[in-house]
């Protein structure tokens, strides 16, 4: 019999099984069939990634993250807000302040005493970016995400059927995509439901989708080169992304929420 010893942490319902593999993990943890089990909502613990909190020999940490098919994924902005949070009470870092190394590249994170994290995303420049037509962007800020906008959607919208005829499509079915439906609101927040790739369904939540929809709806609106903030509200809660535009890249790209620790636990499995 095997023991894992977890956490479980959402960020704006956005939900994920943090395990401490600082000392090693046995192999069986990784396995794909074994994360797909964790992560499964009937079968398992129940979340939409799973990530493995690893030793590193430049940073805090080294976050190792899974998709809840149990496939091992790109970078996952609330994720990364969720386990910054979690090593922080860990007592790593600095006065809230966390360098850890990701998928994409090294990260840095602010946890602030009242439980909203701060977190450097990787700079997105233009040649990264498929340019927006009115309707349409396509961008990779960590993860590749599809963006569609939209002038207003329903409560009832079938986002499944909509994301599924694009993830699936001949140019995107092998890697992959993110597909993001964005409208504005009357308070200038963006409104954003997200389909995500390897947990093949609508999440509450998506860290580098939001982030995806704050610059390419800045590059749909043309804005001019400068700092910009965009609040953006998704079924899970409100997020802000803030950013500055040089007219060929955007930098400083910071995604900030909140992040909590749900509840501890083990699983054991023979």
């Amino acid at each position: 019999m095997q023991r894992l010893s977890f956490v479980k942490y959402q960020g704006t319902g956005n939900d994920f099984i943090l395990v401490d593999g600082r000392q090693g993990l046995d192999a069986h943890w990784y396995h794909e069939s074994v994360v797909a089990q964790l992560c499964h909502r009937r079968f398992g613990i129940g979340a939409d990634g799973y990530m493995v909190l690893e030793a590193s020999s430049e940073a805090d940490f080294h976050m190792n993250y899974y998709n809840s098919d149990g496939r091992p994924s790109s970078m996952c902005g609330n994720g990364g807000r969720c386990i910054a949070h979690w090593a922080h009470s860990l007592g790593l870092g600095l006065n809230g302040y966390l360098r850890f190394t990701a998928p994409d590249g090294l990260h840095e994170a602010w946890v602030s005493e009242q439980g909203q994290v701060r977190l450097a995303m990787n700079d997105v420049a233009l040649s990264d970016t498929s340019a927006p037509t009115h309707e349409v962007a396509i961008l990779d800020t960590g993860s590749p995400h599809y963006v569609a906008f939209f002038e207003q959607l329903s409560p009832d919208w079938d986002l499944l059927s909509f994301a599924k005829g694009i993830r699936y499509s001949d140019r995107f079915a092998t890697q992959g995509i993110n597909v993001n439906a964005v409208w504005p609101l009357d308070n200038g927040a963006l409104q954003v439901r997200t389909y995500e790739r390897g947990v093949e369904d609508e999440t509450y939540s998506c860290g580098t989708g939001v982030t995806a929809c704050a610059l390419a709806h800045a590059l749909r609106e043309k804005k001019p080169q400068g700092h910009y903030s965009q609040a953006l509200k998704t079924p899970g809660g409100d997020l802000q992304v803030h950013f500055t535009w040089d007219g060929t890249r955007f930098h400083s790209i910071i995604l900030e929420g909140p992040a909590a620790h749900v509840f501890s636990g083990s699983w054991e499995q023979a």
